[in-house]
């Protein structure tokens, strides 16, 4: 049925005129054959998982840039901004020595120090590292490579829960000095990713590794009935601040050129895959939507800003540096629109604590009702970039994508090509171009910019003050290092 409807609006949309009928042509072309699929190939097989800082990441930029200018841009532009602390894998390799000799398989995790050369050490099982059992093991920890288990993943809850826990972690590395932490990988059969054990950017206080799921259960037997011990070696290229780079692209307004509609995705990933899924796919979809707009001669009231940022997968700081060097012109921009969660189907947005962006976004969403994209959440985000838009007042979406086929890739060896739904990624394309061209074609804002006191009423209401706080960024957001409303 799906597949005889999207025809059916194809078919339709061919057939009106390009402007008067602007979100149904826009979404005809995204459903037909576009250059999509081959962009993400160029993008993720040819250059590869790109870190941010890495020569990869430079060649993405270049790569970007280049497919925005020769999609026919207004303007394309490449914007400096800073991140604080430089982290880059060079190398990982441990063993079990005893009591009997076997490889492991690691990943550093991103934050992680440098081990002194090759390390040997007794393994400590930690069981799931909980405050309590770590503080019960106390001196037993110190100079010890330390195990720690992880129930497998199966949602949103659970990944947060990952990375939540790396505070306690964290802590007791400082406390108890371990020679080094072992965190089981939540995936099954082996597979391995790259999840930052620190927050905010810093250095962790001993060398971490994600290690395999089977293995590490293997050790935690081993360890049950007597004494493992195992060499380990990580080498990682840590550094101080550096600047990293956005990609910017324009289709100009024709009435209200100053006011923005931004859409955003990041372009920077780890490096084990290759960034299909996050976010390579949602890069090339809106590489694809402004090409759209250039090919069907479609020029909105204002403009609508494509921007591919990296720095994200360090703690948004390439969004966080675009609204830095873009604070005199908040008070212009509309609506920030960011897709984030990978190519599984798109069943609405997150309105993060702005249920009055309900109403304008599905009058948004009417010229393509077929695609049943209106089940919204007024849910507020963190860990995207939409998050400097939202802490400094600009009303902001992000796609809610089915999160089945992004979580079990995610930041992992397996985020390849060959993961990503085509088919549901084109759907994406056609929303997102049809809600662009509505909040960039409406005569009124779809909502006003809020204050600063209630950009601090939305946080306490919907917790995003606690997950901040957690994040390291409470303390930048009230001394205003981040967020700029009055």
């Amino acid at each position: 049925m799906l597949h005889l409807r999207l025809v059916s609006i194809a078919s339709l949309a061919l057939l009106l005129p390009a402007q008067t009928d602007a979100p149904q042509n826009l979404a005809a072309r995204a459903l037909g054959a576009t250059p999509l699929l081959s962009d993400l190939s160029e993008l993720c097989d040819g250059i590869g998982g790109r870190p941010t800082g890495s020569p990869a990441c430079e060649r993405a930029v270049e790569w970007a840039a280049r497919k925005f200018r020769e999609a026919g841009a207004d303007r394309v532009s490449v914007e400096t901004f800073t991140v604080p602390n430089l982290w880059l894998p060079i190398s990982a390799e441990a063993s079990a020595l005893s009591p009997e000799k076997f490889p492991v398989r690691i990943a550093a995790a991103p934050f992680s120090p440098s081990t002194d050369g090759a390390i040997e050490a007794l393994v400590v099982d930690a069981g799931e590292g909980g405050a309590e059992v770590l503080a019960k093991l106390g001196d037993a920890l110190k100079g010890a490579i330390v195990l720690i288990h992880s129930r497998e993943m199966k949602s949103f809850d659970d990944l947060f829960g990952e990375y939540m826990r790396n505070g306690v972690l964290v802590d007791a590395a400082r406390k108890y000095r371990p020679a080094a932490m072992l965190l089981q990988s939540t995936r099954p059969r082996g597979l391995l990713y790259r999840h930052p054990v620190t927050l905010d950017s810093s250095l962790a206080p001993v060398p971490m590794a994600i290690v395999g799921r089977e293995q590490a259960e293997r050790m935690g037997r081993l360890a049950a009935k007597g004494k493992v011990r195992m060499r380990l070696s990580l080498q990682n290229r840590t550094g101080g601040s550096y600047e990293s780079k956005n990609v910017i692209a324009e289709v100009r307004g024709r009435e209200k050129p100053d006011e923005v509609v931004l859409l955003g995705a990041h372009l920077d990933s780890w490096d084990l895959g290759t960034g299909a899924e996050d976010n390579g796919a949602n890069s090339a979809m809106l590489i694809d939507a402004l090409r759209g707009f250039k090919e069907l001669k479609i020029v909105p009231r204002r403009t609508i800003r494509f921007a591919l940022f990296t720095g994200e997968e360090q703690g948004m700081w390439g969004s966080a540096g675009y609204v830095k060097r873009h604070r005199s012109e908040m008070e212009k921009h509309v609506m920030a629109v960011v897709f984030d969660t990978g190519s599984g189907r798109l069943s609405g947005f997150y309105l993060n604590g702005r249920d009055e962006l309900r109403k304008p976004l599905n009058a948004a969403l009417a010229a393509v009702s077929g695609f049943n994209a209106g089940e919204h959440l007024v849910d507020g985000i963190d860990g995207t970039d939409n998050f400097d838009f939202a802490i400094s007042g600009i009303p902001n979406l992000v796609g809610i994508q089915d999160p089945a086929p992004y979580l079990a890739d995610y930041h992992a060896e397996s985020d390849t090509v060959d993961r990503v739904n085509t088919r549901e990624e084109k759907v994406t394309e056609a929303i997102a171009s049809a809600v662009a061209w509505s909040f960039a074609e409406s005569p009124e804002r779809p909502a006003w910019r809020q204050s600063r006191a209630e950009v601090e009423k939305l946080l306490m209401d919907t917790k995003l003050d606690q997950q901040m706080k957690a994040f390291g960024q409470w303390d930048d957001f009230k001394s205003g290092k981040r967020g700029y409303v009055k």
